[in-house]
């Protein structure tokens, strides 16, 4: 399935500083209430000789956000499939939703948001690096 949204999206680079795409729209359906939870991914990896190519991480994006998820296990299938694919030294992933279970139905909690994250490789063993991308993810 990974093969063919990235299809011929990898290119050998020597490229290795971070790469980061923020803010990209998600749209997902929550699986345990069955209504909608929607907001934005922030993506960063550090190539090891093969980039992805940009529209190519909006696209594994798409790909976990439309079916039925939970906000946790898709802040991680992202990562994952950005390290199969390019095999960096390291992947972070932030995503920052609303759920509409939160705000129409239960507890009725209108500005909450939910925010997950997932850090691979040097993004997790690292401090500097970790702080580095939440750093640059963090400035609009």
């Amino acid at each position: 399935m990974q093969t063919g949204v990235v299809k011929n999206g990898i290119f050998e680079e020597d490229h290795d500083e971070m790469v980061i795409v923020k803010n990209i729209n998600m749209y997902s359906l929550c699986e345990h209430h069955l209504v909608p939870f929607f907001g934005t991914v922030s993506v960063g990896y550090l190539p090891t000789g093969k980039v992805i190519g940009l529209s190519k991480i909006a696209r594994i994006v798409e790909m976990h956000s439309r079916r039925l998820q939970v906000q946790e296990r898709m802040t991680r299938e992202i990562a994952m499939a950005i390290q199969e694919a390019v095999q960096p030294s390291g992947v972070g992933v932030v995503i920052e939703a609303t759920h509409l279970c939160m705000v129409m139905r239960g507890v009725e909690k209108s500005n909450s948001k939910t925010v997950t994250s997932s850090m691979n490789g040097v993004f997790r063993d690292d401090p500097k690096t970790r702080e580095e991308f939440l750093q640059l993810i963090s400035h609009r």
